[in-house]
């Protein structure tokens, strides 16, 4: 697990890899990064409870460099991948690590379940979880046990990470698809399966919110353009979307003072806003029955953030229009 300015989650997050029912052998390798809000502090009262808990520095301080540096510190010849905001159930060890054995496969990977507090962290969990939200693909909202193009956090084989080279450290966001690329490229299987499912706590706020989905945006944009013949057609619906929508605000503004702008045309330019407008209201009405009414008026909110701050994102990395990609952690 990479860890940094996690005070609010890592406590749980830790105490669930240390919860495992898992009847082998095991470790728990921090990679500790240059945190300000007492973070390391609370992992350096855990370790001293539980011997298992190794700590080690990321000189790094990224994502992908946190990673690599404790797998290369690991001792065993499976690795549990694991985020800070995540919080795996008892048995995710046990049933992954069977599911590997059964399957012969090199990366196994279950559930993202989004679970939030507050309303409005409710509502972007049910905008992870939906297929309005973040496209629908399984690791978000489920589906059928098998071969799939990337897995949420992963349980690897070792020794097949260390043959493909382990992360990309020069990729600060989007490196768990771009290391499964590399695994089905050289033979590999990457599996899903609906038994593994990981509870995760959503940003706490639309600032931290929108920074996550710019920088997302930015790094998928970025591997769009590296890799066009690996990347699916549905991580180019945000930004068509986002230009849609742009295209025909601008046009219409432009024709509300233009005089010689038919009321065809004016309707016509505002048709594309005017339906996703009506798409967002529409995808937040069962959240009314399932969260709220202040859940659901979030969500009207929540969901066009994830939206154009991917879709933005996006566009400027694929066109390169942003001058240091690789500042953008997403963190």
């Amino acid at each position: 697990m990479p860890v940094l300015n996690e005070v609010d989650h890592i406590e749980a997050a830790v105490l669930s890899l240390t919860g495992q029912d898992y009847e082998g052998p095991c470790e728990v390798v921090l990679a500790l990064g240059p945190s300000v809000d007492g973070t390391n502090d609370v992992i350096d009262e855990l370790a001293r409870a539980d011997p298992r808990i190794r700590r080690i520095e990321n000189e790094l301080g990224s994502t992908p460099g946190g990673l690599n540096a404790a797998i290369r510190a690991s001792t065993h010849p499976i690795v549990v991948r694991v985020d800070a905001h995540s919080v795996l159930p008892r048995d995710y060890t046990r049933i992954a690590v069977a599911t590997l054995l059964r399957t012969g496969a090199d990366n196994v990977g279950g559930i993202m379940q989004a679970e939030g507090e507050t309303p409005f962290e409710k509502a972007v969990a049910r905008a992870y979880g939906a297929r309005a939200g973040l496209g629908g693909t399984p690791h978000h909202v489920g589906g059928r046990e098998g071969p799939s193009e990337t897995a949420y956090l992963g349980v690897f084989q070792r020794h097949r990470l260390v043959e493909v080279g382990l992360f990309d450290e020069g990729i600060k966001r989007g490196q768990d698809w771009e290391l499964n690329r590399r695994l089905r490229a050289t033979g590999g299987t990457v599996w899903f399966t609906p038994d593994l499912k990981v509870v995760y706590r959503p940003r706490s706020s639309l600032r931290k919110l929108i920074r996550q989905f710019v920088a997302t945006g930015l790094w998928r944009g970025e591997l769009a353009r590296r890799f066009p013949r690996a990347n699916s057609v549905r991580y180019f619906v945000p930004p068509i979307m986002v230009l849609g929508v742009t295209a025909g605000l601008l046009l219409g503004v432009t024709g509300l003072f233009s005089l010689g702008t038919t009321g065809g045309a004016l309707a016509f330019s505002l048709a594309v806003p005017a339906l996703y407008l009506a798409f967002v209201v529409v995808a937040s009405v069962p959240v009314v029955r399932s969260d709220g009414v202040r859940s659901a008026l979030w969500y009207l909110v929540v969901l066009p953030c994830i939206h154009f701050g991917w879709g933005i994102g996006f566009v400027l990395g694929f066109l390169k229009l942003t001058r240091n990609i690789t500042a953008h952690t997403g963190r």
